[in-house]
């Protein structure tokens, strides 16, 4: 997953992990805006059997106020979707959009302060969440 995701595996079972992501997100200020349950929507729409995967839509409304004030169609790339998805039983997959590739969107350098944010704290949630099964 080069250049575009941010991400880690923890060996706990993908229940656990999604409320795990959802509690480090929220301690570094996100809330989570939209949720896409693609395990559902893939076999109500296409009849297939994927493994479970979430994809979380986290905002941390000062950032993204922050980027809009900038680059109003950075709107476009909101909120900073987070996926969590099973591997098997015992391992999960936690991938967040990296804030960086923002920045390959947009020639504004003031976003740079905001995509830096958002890293970090990104950065730090998926940590917390490693960290907490350790």
């Amino acid at each position: 997953m080069p250049g575009y995701t941010l991400a880690t595996s923890v060996e706990r079972p993908y229940d656990e992990t999604v409320e795990a992501v959802r509690a480090a997100l929220a301690d570094q200020g996100f809330g989570i805006l939209t949720e896409i349950d693609l395990k559902a929507t893939l076999a109500a729409k296409l009849d297939v059997d994927v493994p479970p995967q979430v994809i979380l839509g986290a905002c941390r409304p000062p950032l993204a106020y922050q980027a809009l004030q900038v680059e109003p169609s950075i709107a476009a790339v909101l909120p900073c979707n987070v996926v969590v998805r099973s591997v098997d039983e015992g391992t999960t997959v936690v991938e967040a959009f990296d804030p960086d590739a923002m920045m390959g969107l947009s020639d504004a350098p003031q976003l740079h302060s905001v995509a830096r944010d958002a890293k970090d704290r990104l950065t730090a949630a998926l940590a917390a969440v490693t960290e907490e099964h350790r």
